[in-house]
């Protein structure tokens, strides 16, 4: 029923865009001349579109929020006190739960209680009533917004303000609502993580070698939780993964900026940058089943010990997803060199590849350095690669050729299966979530700041 309503919302919105856009070129005259009105004809249309469609929304959003909690209380008003008395929370739900099966009619696999019965027919009652309330409140709100901003429009009206101040509005609250999520989900981590080291000590936990986390149901913290062999495993992982996307997404955005001609530009760009819109679990499965066995075969071949999971067989394919990033990156940022300096360049007699070495690419350089970091932060925080071609073996070493393990697969082993979710066996997935976040917060906050300090330079 909601689809049903906001579709009926979006058809009286356009409908009052047009309402208002018309009116507007009636008060215009002849020619539909804009400079008798105060703001141009697509304002005014836009001022009673958002009259019409925003205070319905909101009313249909408050309606749907409030709803639940009033017929819950319905249903328990039509329960017997005693066995109201003998629920707890979660025997609450469940007999609401019940209730609300028995009225859409799809019913119990047992015999339902009298008492229930009747709370359902009750529910049924009032879910009726309530929608085609829901349905003449909000339709009629609509309306009235429609009413009341056409009848404002007057060649004198500020609608351009009204609109722009609305849009305004509208954007504070996108970036209100990002943010916010950003704080809720560091504090949420954050709050955990504490509860986490009430169990394992801090230095423990960041300079421990050890990783071998036992499994109990007393909530004790049982065997080690050293973070190093994780936090090396990301970082080998990462290494391969740049040196392979950094030299190759490098040249490829070289060749595409300076020698490329624009009809091959056009589409070899959007045919590289598909690789990032490839899902991570498809780049696991092409290394588990193929780049895996091919690197052991290869090593067989030259008398080295490579294992079909490991560092090396994870960050190659990983260096290969990240590629995209790197040369859209650069390519963008090379582009925007000035033209002039490759031109004073070539005047002074230097050949094409030598502006490039000496000119372009030290100019270029703080801002191909940012894509660098932001490409680190995407092959850190990368998991289903890892998870299924780095072997998930928690070990301090420094051979890329065997299985390692990371923070991200190490999360989702501890997160994965029956969890209690007040032991230190699940809550160090928090801790280790909390970790990775500051690493990648900061691998970012640099990027950006090296970003900035070139936009600076050259805008």
């Amino acid at each position: 029923m909601n689809l049903l309503i906001i579709g009926v919302l979006l058809a009286l919105v356009a409908i009052a865009y047009q309402i208002g856009l018309r009116k507007s070129r009636n008060l215009a005259g002849k020619g539909n001349n804009s400079a008798a009105l105060h703001s141009r004809p697509g304002y005014y249309g836009a001022l009673v579109a958002l009259w019409c469609g925003i205070p319905a929304f909101l009313i249909l959003l408050i309606w749907n929020v409030v709803e639940p909690t009033v017929l819950k209380q319905i249903v328990f008003n039509h329960i017997p006190a005693t066995v109201n008395a003998s629920l707890d929370e979660s025997g609450r739900s469940v007999l609401f739960s019940r209730v609300q099966a028995i009225a859409s009619g799809f019913g119990v696999t047992d015999q339902a209680a009298t008492y229930e019965l009747a709370a359902a027919k009750e529910l049924a009652k009032f879910q009726s009533i309530g929608t085609f309330a829901k349905v003449a409140v909000v339709i009629s709100a609509a309306l009235a917004g429609l009413v009341w901003a056409k009848r404002t429009i007057s060649q004198q009206f500020r609608a351009r303000n009204q609109v722009e101040r609305a849009i305004n509005v509208g954007l504070i609250l996108c970036s209100g609502v990002a943010i916010l999520t950003t704080i809720g989900i560091v504090l949420s981590m954050f709050s955990e993580a504490l509860r986490f080291f009430s169990f394992v000590s801090p230095f423990d936990f960041f300079f421990g070698t050890e990783w071998n986390p036992g499994f109990s149901t007393s909530g004790t913290a049982e065997g080690s939780y050293g973070l190093l062999p994780l936090l090396w495993g990301t970082l080998m992982v990462s290494g391969v993964a740049l040196l392979v996307a950094v030299p190759v997404g490098l040249m490829i955005a070289i060749y595409l900026a300076e020698y490329a001609s624009p009809r091959l530009r056009s589409w070899a760009k959007p045919t590289i940058e598909i690789l990032a819109g490839i899902p991570t679990i498809v780049y696991g499965v092409f290394a588990l089943m193929i780049i895996g066995p091919y690197f052991r075969l290869f090593g067989e071949a030259i008398g080295l010990n490579i294992n079909a999971t490991s560092a090396l067989t994870a960050g190659f394919v990983m260096g290969i997803m990240i590629i995209p990033f790197v040369s859209s990156l650069s390519d963008d940022i090379i582009t925007q060199v000035p033209r002039s300096l490759r031109d004073g360049s070539l005047g002074l007699g230097a050949t094409k590849s030598e502006t490039i070495r000496r000119v372009v690419m030290p100019a270029a350089l703080p801002g191909i350095v940012g894509a660098f970091l932001l490409a680190a932060s995407r092959a850190i925080g990368e998991t289903m690669i890892v998870v299924l071609a780095a072997g998930n073996s928690p070990i301090l070493h420094a051979n890329p050729l065997e299985a390692v393990s990371t923070v991200t697969v190490t999360i989702v082993n501890q997160l994965t299966g029956d969890t209690d979710f007040a032991s230190p066996q699940a809550l160090v997935a928090f801790a280790l979530g909390l970790t990775l976040f500051v690493i990648t917060l900061g691998l970012n906050i640099i990027a950006l700041y090296i970003v900035r300090k070139y936009r600076e330079q050259y805008e």
